[in-house]
């Protein structure tokens, strides 16, 4: 029922003494048993994802979120709150379309599958790391990425980090290299290290695979509709992902929906910084050039990041399967 954040149009009560769930559909609202069923799951989500902020070593109580705030940064008390997500109702109350609204996307299990990165595109990049190095080793693209890769790896020997290795001097010969790069590289994949030195080189072997139809794009079924009404409605959607912004361009230009990369204004990824640092959104809200941090709408499945957005003064929704309003509330957009 709660599957993705982009479907639905939540409606917030807040009271004093105890919070009063009701989720309105497009076209419709839930009826009295119903609202009661998830007001029940509600509760069953908060318990379960409190034993996963525990288990994580985060207090529920702290840091305290703040208000909720409305696009002009204005608290709204204990205001009913209406937060539109669906793609087609990012509409005021008042019917006036949203001005200098954003909505900034993250890929692995909001807008893709995560099974679709981890048994697709890792097992392609680990596959074909050598056979892509022989091929492409004097060309720019690969110089720069054997510099980027030797740089990280000098660091995580010196860190002591499991599976690096070293790499021999370039006059020891190709392929010793490569065989190094190759041990560093499914190391790194194993470990699934979100380090710019390793999605460089996967986005230029995945480039690759998507110029020889070996891969295409995965997104759920309800993206590219939702990417469409943002775009007739104005509202700019960018991406930020651990990925380089070539694999992302890569990913929405050959999707199982076609090339949806005319619905997206920009593109983020590990230049900018950690996707779970606060200094990271900063950065993108620096980028975006908006006039208040609360116009844009950050939207994961990894409430780590969820938290870091916040903590820039970002809206946030977290997109976690059947439990996306509970995830919205725990992180700022409370009950």
């Amino acid at each position: 029922m709660l599957r993705s954040l982009l479907k639905l149009t939540f409606v917030i009560s807040r009271e004093d003494m105890n919070g009063i769930v009701d989720l309105e559909f497009i076209g419709g609202s839930l009826s009295p048993t119903d609202n009661l069923i998830f007001q029940a799951e509600c509760y069953h989500y908060l318990f379960d994802d409190a034993v996963k902020l525990y288990q994580s070593g985060l207090d529920r109580s702290t840091p305290n979120y703040g208000p909720i705030l409305n696009s002009r940064g204005v608290s709204l008390g204990h205001q009913n709150v209406n937060i539109s997500v669906k793609a087609g109702s990012l509409i005021s109350n008042n019917g006036m379309e949203p001005s200098r609204r954003g909505i900034v996307l993250d890929i692995e299990g909001t807008t893709t599958p995560i099974s679709f990165v981890t048994d697709v595109l890792f097992p392609y990049a680990r596959d074909n790391v050598g056979r892509h190095l022989d091929a492409t080793y004097d060309t720019a693209d690969t110089q720069d990425d054997v510099k980027l890769l030797r740089s990280q790896v000098h660091d995580d020997l010196i860190q002591g980090i499991a599976g690096a290795v070293p790499i021999p001097s370039y006059d020891a010969g190709k392929e010793e290299v490569i065989a190094a790069l190759v041990a560093n590289v499914q190391a790194m994949i194993r470990a699934d290290r979100k380090i710019t030195a390793l999605k460089q080189l996967q986005g230029h072997i995945w480039r690759t695979g998507f110029q020889n139809n070996e891969l295409e794009g995965v997104v759920f079924d309800d993206v590219p509709e939702a990417l469409e009404k943002w775009h007739a409605l104005g509202v700019k959607v960018y991406i930020y992902s651990s990925g380089s912004r070539l694999a992302q361009r890569l990913i929405f230009g050959n999707t199982n929906y076609g090339d949806l990369r005319k619905y997206l204004c920009g593109f983020f990824d590990t230049t900018v910084g950690n996707k779970k640092e606060t200094r990271s959104y900063l950065e993108i809200l620096e980028s975006l050039g908006v006039d208040k941090p609360s116009e844009i709408l950050f939207v994961t499945d990894v409430y780590q990041e969820a938290a870091a957005a916040k903590a820039a003064g970002l809206l946030m929704g977290l997109d976690e399967s059947s439990s996306s309003l509970v995830w919205l509330f725990k992180l700022g957009l409370k009950i």
